[in-house]
């Protein structure tokens, strides 16, 4: 007689749903924002992507409505304090809540420090990581009083390693970085899940603008990364996922 050892069943996060989650993403208009906004609403939520360049973040939600998909466009820009606490005011009222941030708004100056102005830093330090705690200090009390939300901030290996012409990157990433594990200490006791992903090279048009001899075969698609974000707001209530890394195969700034 054979004896067969019945197997505990666990729950596959990927078999949940976002259904009823309000989820704000920036810079969602394209590359990796548009990625997690496709995936999000396919998930189930109600995405609203935000992006300084409105044209692009309603041709993507054009996209994701004809599909049968939740989700709206604003024109938001990440630098000022006033529309960001206004975003949320009104995001709050309108669906009673807010669960996910997606703090994905990102930009750079590819020169040497010597041609790198005060205008140059300050823009990329307000973007990548004025805007990320801005928007943090927004939502954070109101998911606290939910006991429950997610913050998610998009890092980068330049938050891990450092090459030449990208001073002020890597000042905003490693920032950010530091950030993002200070504000999981303090969110954590709230029920806040926040999250570094920490993401290597993607074909998006931030590498391949400024870099358009990058071979593809170096970078991952970004959905692959999107995907990463879905699973970290899908894992199991009283699990957090305080930092991912997410890299292609043969990505080129990391061992």
């Amino acid at each position: 007689m054979t004896n067969t050892l019945s197997q505990p069943q666990t729950q596959n996060p990927f078999a949940q749903s976002l259904a009823g989650k309000v989820a704000l993403v920036t810079g969602g208009g394209s590359g990796l924002g548009a990625a997690i906004s496709r995936v999000l609403a396919e998930s189930g939520a109600q995405v609203v992507t935000a992006d300084i360049q409105l044209t692009k973040a309603q041709e993507l939600v054009t996209e994701l409505t004809e599909a049968g998909h939740q989700a709206r466009a604003i024109s938001l820009d990440v630098r000022d304090e006033n529309a960001l606490e206004a975003v949320v005011a009104q995001l709050e009222e309108e669906f009673g809540h807010l669960d996910i941030l997606i703090n994905n708004a990102g930009t750079d100056v590819t020169v040497a420090i010597d041609e790198l102005s005060v205008e140059d830093i300050d823009r990329v330090l307000d973007v990548n990581l004025r805007g990320p705690f801005l928007l943090s200090r927004a939502v954070l009390p109101r998911m606290a009083k939910r006991g429950h939300g997610a913050i998610v901030n998009i890092a980068s290996t330049a938050s891990k390693r450092a090459w030449a012409n990208a001073t002020a990157y890597h000042a905003s990433k490693w920032g950010l970085l530091g950030f993002s594990h200070a504000l999981h200490v303090e969110a954590r006791p709230l029920g806040v899940r926040v999250t570094a992903l920490v993401v290597g090279g993607m074909q998006t048009p931030f590498i391949l603008e400024r870099f358009p001899d990058t071979p593809l075969e170096n970078l991952q698609d970004p959905r692959n990364v999107a995907e990463a974000v879905r699973y970290v707001l899908l894992q199991p209530e009283g699990t957090v996922v305080p930092e991912l890394t997410v890299i292609p195969m043969r990505e080129t700034s990391w061992p």
